[in-house]
């Protein structure tokens, strides 16, 4: 029987599509971003400082540079992010003629190249593909097919690669060429059962290899240990739970974000708390976060 866990509440924010969670090591602070309001926010757990920045279009999901600022993927393809608020360079367009579509979420792998997916904004079947951002802005396309790209992780070694596309309800499992970054032989790793409320949106993985996969429309973040095996339910007091990744001085806070998008104004004010950030500490502990290279 999986253990029962309840996160609290950390941060009233109410984002309209909270999304991408990271955490900013150098900074201890935990970065993610609002994709249709279109900002990156902050958040120092140390005094509850939060900071917020624009973005030019809708942003998917964003990761810290070795070299400062950040990588995003925005509407239009990739870019750099500098200090200033018009500190913007349009690094890699992918996509820049399609205004109906976006990217979604993306992640750094262990050799720090940036993973990012994109979706149609009317989530029609096969709109989306996977692709790889290279340190020296070069970029390749994964996969094809793909309908609402989101959850990414990789285990120990950086050999296999774990990926969610929400409308298969399931984790998939590729290997994955850390030399390369190229991906091979997927397989079925997590199927939901029909009878499973949510679909699987973001994930992240802890150093024992479990996944913990946040559950859109399911209340809940679930964690499967390294067989597969659910074996820990994190309940939340909002639906729409988006994504998660652990933060903290040790890395064992488990830092959760949601979204009030796709919701009635009566479900909203059922759930007062939709698109916050929410934590905790489950007993696990999750892997230094990985920059971008470029």
């Amino acid at each position: 029987m999986a253990t029962n866990l309840e996160a609290e509440l950390v941060l009233d924010q109410r984002c309209e599509l909270g999304e991408g969670p990271i955490w900013d090591a150098a900074a201890a602070e935990l970065v993610w971003v609002d994709i249709v309001g279109r900002s990156i926010l902050r958040y120092r757990p140390a005094d509850g400082a939060v900071s917020t920045r624009s973005t030019p279009s809708d942003v998917g999901s964003v990761a810290v540079r070795a070299g400062g600022g950040y990588v995003a993927a925005l509407a239009d393809g990739f870019w750099t992010v500098g200090p200033g608020p018009d500190d913007w360079t349009h690094l890699a367009p992918v996509d820049a003629d399609r205004r109906d579509r976006r990217f979604n979420d993306g992640k750094c792998d262990p050799a720090g190249r940036f993973l990012a997916g994109t979706m149609g904004y009317e989530k029609r079947p096969g709109m989306g593909a996977l692709y790889r951002l290279d340190p020296d802005g070069t970029v390749e396309r994964l996969l094809d097919d793909v309908t609402i790209s989101n959850g990414l992780a990789w285990n120990e070694d950086g050999r296999t690669f774990y990926y969610i596309d929400t409308p298969t309800r399931r984790v998939d499992a590729f290997d994955y060429d850390p030399a390369t970054g190229r991906v091979a032989g997927r397989r079925p790793w997590i199927v939901l059962p029909d009878d499973e409320p949510g679909s699987p949106d973001g994930m992240t993985i802890d150093t024992d290899g479990g996944l913990w996969v946040a559950l859109w429309g399911g209340w809940a973040v679930h964690r499967y240990d390294s067989a597969g095996r659910l074996d820990t339910i994190v309940r939340l007091p909002v639906s729409h739970v988006t994504s998660c990744t652990f933060g903290g001085a040790t890395l064992e806070d488990l830092y959760i974000t949601s979204a009030w998008s796709e919701r009635t104004d009566e479900q909203r004010a059922a759930e007062p708390h939709a698109g916050s950030v929410f934590r905790v500490r489950p007993g696990f502990r999750g892997y230094p976060p990985v920059e971008f290279a470029g």
